[in-house]
């Protein structure tokens, strides 16, 4: 009897779990809690969460032959943020950035927080193939993250940290980014009401994603799977003809792959790939990224600002990053605590969506230096 009872024991998932696998399990657990009572991205932070609870409770379901192991080829295989690329097209509205094209200034400037990122991880200690994919973190972007990880041979080693770190900060965008606005900018900069965006027509709209395709994908050809999808996903919405492929990429097949993608992200937390020095580095540089992105899109706001003489105001600058539409949510929110009466969301859009463009378009440089395809 004693036998049997100690091989029951020796059975369970006790018996093969050490404190690595308890701490990974608190962390599983305070993200479900930000997710949940907070609301702080439930739409990723659930699955995220909940994989890295399952795989630090049953670590073979992320290995070879596992039911988490699949759903993280895609991942790797790119297909996954490709199709986060799709569904994201085909809910976003890029007329605010056609009705006033310098709103591309704000979203390239941004992603000098990702160029800034690179060189410093270098001087962390890491290969330029590994800067690279940390530094992708400053665009608040997960899918591009993840997708450059994948490209450049992360998969094994940092996609998970670099995975959940880029989704950690998309998530805190309210938290992180409005005390840099506030302390950037003065008052009156904040005050500052933009006129009403002219209205795009749809000829405009329909031919926005062809040629944005086209410029794009001719000059960096390794961004077309993420570029061509976003596009696509875009002509579906405003080609008009197409509602249900409209439909189903923005709400169905988005959430399907959330689902995949979130939960098989979470599952490569595992205590042995996660619980490094290495994590808290790329975490630390990650944060970096994303404040050094917020700092200058505000900072070249306040350029535009004064060339412009009190036509723009500066905080729309911090929208230039990737996490549409949070990020143009939050330039909303800080310039309607000054003045309530203030309504800079629309205007906010125009980097916000250029800050998905540039993102896509820093991983795909990234690849063209390191000549991965």
């Amino acid at each position: 009897m004693l036998d049997i009872l100690r091989n029951l024991a020796e059975q369970t998932g006790f018996a093969t779990l050490d404190w690595k696998n308890y701490i990974m399990i608190l962390i599983a657990f305070i993200f479900m809690y930000l997710a949940i009572a907070k609301g702080f991205e439930p739409l990723l932070l659930v699955p995220i969460s909940f994989g890295m609870f399952l795989v630090n409770m049953f670590p073979d379901i992320i290995e070879e032959g596992g039911l988490l192991h699949f759903f993280y080829l895609l991942d790797e295989w790119s297909i996954l943020p490709s199709l986060i690329f799709l569904g994201v097209g085909a809910m976003t509205d890029f007329g605010p950035l056609i009705a006033y094209p310098p709103s591309f200034i704000l979203g390239a400037a941004a992603q000098f927080g990702i160029y800034g990122a690179y060189f410093l991880a270098i001087a962390f200690g890491f290969t330029g193939k590994e800067a690279a994919a940390i530094s992708i973190i400053g665009g608040a972007d997960g899918p591009t993250s993840i997708f450059l990880a994948g490209k450049l041979g992360m998969g094994s080693t940092l996609l998970g940290p670099i995975a959940v770190a880029a989704y950690s900060y998309m998530s805190l965008v309210p938290v992180i980014q409005p005390p840099f606005m506030k302390l950037l900018t003065t008052e009156k900069e904040r005050k500052i009401k933009m006129p009403q965006l002219r209205q795009v027509t749809k000829l405009e709209k329909i031919l926005f994603p062809i040629v944005v395709t086209l410029v794009v994908c001719m000059i960096l050809p390794t961004t077309a799977p993420l570029i061509g999808m976003l596009m696509l996903g875009n002509l579906f919405r405003e080609s008009g003809v197409v509602k249900q492929l409209t439909e189903t990429a923005s709400n169905a097949l988005m959430y399907i792959v959330v689902i995949l993608l979130g939960t098989s992200v979470g599952a490569t937390t595992s205590a042995e790939a996660f619980l490094k020095f290495s994590t808290l580095k790329i975490t630390f540089l990650g944060l970096l990224a994303f404040i050094l992105g917020t700092v200058m899109g505000v900072l070249f706001g306040k350029l535009m600002c004064a060339i412009t003489h009190g036509k723009v105001n500066p905080l729309i600058g911090s929208a230039g990053v990737s996490a549409v539409p949070m990020a143009a949510r939050v330039s909303q929110k800080v310039g309607a605590e000054t003045d309530p009466t203030n309504f800079l969301l629309m205007n906010a859009m125009g980097p916000n969506v250029a800050g998905v463009i540039g993102t896509a378009v820093a991983a795909g440089t990234f690849l063209a230096i390191f000549n991965v395809h």
